[in-house]
């Protein structure tokens, strides 16, 4: 469910709650009560906050016009601090104005205008999260603060897509503004192709994604989209892949300069890479170890789209050697996938094939 805010202010201070309650809704998926938060001539401050405490959280804004000029602390104690504790209520004091607040309620957050650094600050302390990627400091290198103040209004205070031309400017505004986004994730896109980029992403998220490409991008757009996920885009070289461009909550950081330094390859990373950069002088049985190497470990991650497109490859390149065993192999491994997405007659087409093609040219045991 939605988390829920509620402001207790003045009448006269509308404006600064109506600012903040903007801010939140846009930048931290969360839903502000700000109708019922305006103190009534009738109520007070202690009243209104017994009220707020429908909510998830409650923020209550100080100024000259909430504040009285003498507030006892037995009428504000029980409602502002021991209520909201024994009840698990998250409580923060906004000062909005150079009124002075009983000492013991000190103000979290300072908001005498409007400016974004003191809305960044209560948007973080609302959303009280932090994602956990952190790209290390040598790879931010020396960025402008002004390129990621423009970054931070233009993705972190609110969803949104921007691109750059620096790996370094889109790591340091990943480390700089981690605390605006659940969690952020990396991919390098080089040459890869979209099928690997997906199953690389489904994999940062601990997703088992077991259908074909169109079908695992539906279901990630579902997953991302209602999320505030950070999404890095790295050494983008051609247009940028549209299907990973999820929109909703999710903001997206696409930066087309080189990375700073390699990243290192795992295995079936390694494997997909043999295969999208076939060397003809390549022995050819060492690439067919790789190939049924790469199926154990795309059937084992339940990364079937993946394992479809490294078998596509393998089978291209067996017909191109005319190598009658792996154009066998390859076409039950694909006819068996196909059959599982439910895309019969295409397994049916290629299982004809390889009955008619493949398996009568086979040398037989005897």
């Amino acid at each position: 469910m939605t988390p829920t805010v509620f402001p207790c202010y003045a009448s006269a201070d509308r404006e600064i709650a109506a600012g903040i309650a903007a801010f939140l809704e846009r930048g931290a998926e969360v839903r502000v009560f700000l109708e019922e938060g305006e103190i009534r001539p009738c109520e007070d401050m202690a009243q209104k906050a017994r009220e707020g405490r429908m909510a998830d959280m409650v923020l209550v804004l100080f100024s000259r016009h909430s504040l009285p000029p003498r507030w006892p602390r037995g009428q504000w104690e029980d409602a502002l601090v021991r209520e909201p504790a024994e009840e698990g209520v998250r409580m923060a004091f906004v000062k909005c104005d150079d009124c002075a607040p009983p000492r013991v309620l000190v103000p979290q957050f300072q908001l005498y205008s409007l400016e974004l650094a003191g809305l960044r600050q209560v948007k973080r302390w609302v959303r009280n999260k932090t994602a956990t990627y952190a790209p290390q400091m040598h790879l931010c290198g020396f960025v402008d603060a002004g390129d990621l103040e423009v970054l931070g209004i233009a993705t972190a205070d609110r969803p949104g897509t921007e691109t750059v031309g620096s790996a370094a400017l889109a790591f340091a505004f990943a480390r700089a503004y981690r605390e605006d986004f659940d969690e952020t994730l990396a991919l390098e896109c080089g040459d890869r192709t979209l099928t690997a980029l997906a199953g690389d992403l489904a994999a940062q998220l601990g997703l088992r994604l077991e259908g074909d490409l169109q079908a695992n991008l539906e279901r990630l757009n579902d997953f991302c989209s209602a999320r505030r996920f950070l999404l890095l885009l790295l050494d983008v070289r051609t247009s940028a892949f549209p299907d990973l461009l999820f929109g909703g909550h999710c903001s997206t950081l696409i930066a087309t300069g080189a990375l700073p330094e390699p990243v290192p390859m795992d295995p079936l990373r390694e494997i997909q890479h043999a295969f999208t950069h076939l060397d003809p002088k390549a022995d050819w049985s060492e690439l067919c170890r790789l190939a049924r190497m790469g199926r154990r470990l795309t059937r084992d991650q339940g990364r079937f789209a993946e394992c479809y497109e490294l078998i596509e490859q393998w089978h291209a390149a067996a017909e191109l050697r005319y190598d009658c065993a792996v154009l066998d192999e390859s076409a039950r491994e694909l006819v068996w996938i196909l059959e599982g997405w439910g895309r019969t007659d295409e397994a049916r087409r290629i299982e004809y094939r390889r009955a008619t093609e493949f398996d009568e040219q086979m040398t037989l045991p005897f």
